[in-house]
């Protein structure tokens, strides 16, 4: 498909050919010590800082400053209407509608507040079922939910698991566990691209398996929002939660985004906590009326939100409405394969590429295994200037994000990690 070359010219021409590369300069690329710029390929737990997030936050700062309270009216960007600034963009960023969009509260507190509506236990139908090699926290999070309805969190957690000798799931194996246990399932909530290898499910693959069993489909989408095209609404799925500090470039620990399928938008019967911004919005304020609920996603909110972190957000969902999500995908394909190309042309039998080769199972990332290592070996990548991620026991992770990643950081990349695994 592509007509990659090994030299350094070839990493320059698609530089020079890729329509996006204006998009590095709108961010702040972290230095190495002798000056340069890093080769930054962690964006998959931290993306960069846009250049643009310190005006917008500023913009606030000001607000607050000059107004006071009343910055929540007469504010440039009135806060109490702040969140519907991130709506639109953020759904065409995940493929929703905007009434099945809302940004609020972190990653973990929304995933257990789509459980207390989603996650409706029965004597019979109450097991929960995971990757085999979920993210810890959602591990924990449903563990919790399993002890807090009285269940054992062994017996009510089933794994989705690879099979011996294997990293990526099979959804053979997915559709047996349903067909042995589909009628003891009550919730199916699996990560949307798996952390460690890189693996991009098909979400509607697995939401219409889940639902012809009956049970409820949810996923985290923390590896795969502003990263792959989840198309959340076609889907089906009854309910995602991402973050946005990893592909979203949002800031550390900033805010989390809440999808929930739009057949659910006006189920008044749906459980739920509630808190007053989950309240119409005309009648909010009058403060002694009987809660009356906002339909659509928001009607999940609780608190009025935080606006310096939503600024942020505000700043990179700008700059990816400017890119657009399926040029992004596109330069993202390109951009994968080439450091596939480059680091399968190193010739080291010690290493080995774990993500799936189809680009249609994966974003921007690759995992690489390599053989007999342990963290002295992403010690000597951060020495030579690469920041990547290292996970136990074997792994690099690194993402190649086309919004500040270029052809050129990839060539000198591989061309580190060969020097540091021959030498």
């Amino acid at each position: 498909m592509y007509d990659f070359k090994s030299g350094l010219e070839c990493a320059l021409q698609l530089d020079k050919d890729d329509e996006l590369s204006h998009f590095r300069h709108q961010f702040h690329i972290p230095k190495h010590s002798d000056g340069s710029d890093s080769i930054y390929l962690c964006g998959n737990s931290l993306g960069l800082q846009p250049k643009l997030t310190q005006e917008y936050i500023s913009q606030e700062l000001n607000d607050w400053a000059k107004l006071g309270v009343e910055g929540h009216v007469h504010g440039k960007n009135p806060w109490l209407s702040y969140h519907e600034l991130l709506t639109d963009k953020m759904a065409e960023v995940v493929g929703a509608k905007p009434i099945e969009v809302v940004v609020m509260n972190t990653l973990t507190t929304n995933l257990h507040l789509m459980m207390v509506s989603f996650y409706r236990p029965t004597s019979k139908r109450y097991k929960i079922l995971i990757e085999g090699d979920a993210f810890p926290s959602d591990k924990y999070a449903v563990e919790s939910q399993l002890r807090h309805h009285g269940f054992d969190d062994k017996d009510g957690l089933l794994l989705w698991n690879s099979r011996e000798g294997e990293e990526l799931l099979r959804y053979e194996d997915l559709e047996q566990i349903l067909n042995n246990h589909g009628d003891e399932i009550a919730l199916i909530m699996i990560g949307g691209v798996n952390y460690y290898t890189g693996q991009f499910f098909d979400l509607k693959r697995i939401t219409e398996l889940g639902h012809s069993y009956g049970c409820v489909v949810g996923f985290d989408c923390a590896h795969g929002a502003g990263n792959v095209n989840l198309d959340l609404h076609n889907s089906g799925a009854d309910f995602a939660i991402w973050c946005s500090y990893k592909y979203l470039n949002s800031g550390p620990g900033s805010l989390s985004g809440v999808f929930v399928h739009e057949r659910h938008a006006y189920n008044k019967e749906l459980n739920r906590f509630t808190g007053w911004w989950s309240h119409n919005k005309e009648t909010r304020f009058k403060m002694r009326d009987d809660f009356d609920m906002l339909p659509g996603a928001e009607g999940w909110q609780l608190s009025n939100p935080p606006i310096l972190s939503m600024a942020a957000i505000k700043a990179s969902l700008d700059i990816f409405a400017d890119a657009g999500m399926n040029n992004l995908i596109s330069k993202s394909h390109k951009l994968t394969a080439y450091f596939e190309f480059l680091a399968n042309s190193i010739g080291n039998d010690s290493i080995k590429i774990i993500t799936p080769k189809d680009k249609n199972e994966r974003g921007c990332q690759l995992s690489i295994q390599v053989k007999n290592a342990d963290r002295t070996l992403h010690d000597k990548l951060t020495e030579a200037g690469i920041i990547s991620d290292w996970r136990e026991p074997d792994v690099i992770r690194c993402a190649p994000v086309p919004l500040y990643n270029s052809f050129e950081d990839i060539y000198n990349m591989v061309e580190r990690l060969k020097v540091i695994l021959n030498g």
